[in-house]
């Protein structure tokens, strides 16, 4: 059975973010994590990827997914307003948006993930619900080496 995997990359200084909702200093290296082995082995073992509607958005093409998301799985998008229009997609991809709550987008992702995991990306609001919930399995955190200097939006290198 799907284990659901709630997770979040911090800088040292556990900041997800920074002042103005920016992640981006956090994977500065995001070309070369795509191609790591770490990333394969966490790939193949995703069935499907939970995910809250503001990190969705967040995406510079939101519709693109099918063609270049890391994990091609089933994604499910928690909101109160789904997003017009449908989402490309393709034979492993596609994008359901769940509008009734975070327990039966857990529900519908665990279902699709099989015996694969299901791998949450992204959303402060929505890992404070899974965890809430006792919805996650498995806390997964990956530290980077910045500190984001009290989330005011500077970021300097760590020991500098």
């Amino acid at each position: 059975m799907a284990k659901v995997i709630a997770g979040a990359t911090v800088s040292l200084d556990g900041f997800v973010q920074d002042a103005a909702g920016s992640s981006a200093a956090l994977y500065a290296d995001f070309d070369t994590l795509v191609g790591s082995d770490y990333m394969r082995r966490l790939q193949d073992e995703t069935g499907a990827v939970l995910m809250g509607r503001r990190t969705f958005d967040g995406a510079e093409d939101p519709y693109s997914y099918a063609e270049d998301f890391e994990f091609q799985a089933r994604i499910f998008v928690v909101t109160h307003r789904p997003r017009p229009g449908a989402p490309r997609r393709n034979e492993r991809l596609w994008i359901e948006f769940v509008t009734d709550g975070v327990e039966e987008a857990v529900r519908r992702a665990v279902e699709a993930a099989g015996d694969r995991d299901v791998t949450f990306v992204g959303g402060a609001d929505l890992f404070r619900q899974l965890h809430a919930a006792d919805l996650d399995d498995q806390l997964a955190v990956d530290g980077m080496p910045i500190q984001r200097g009290g989330g005011d939006g500077r970021c300097a290198a760590a020991g500098r």
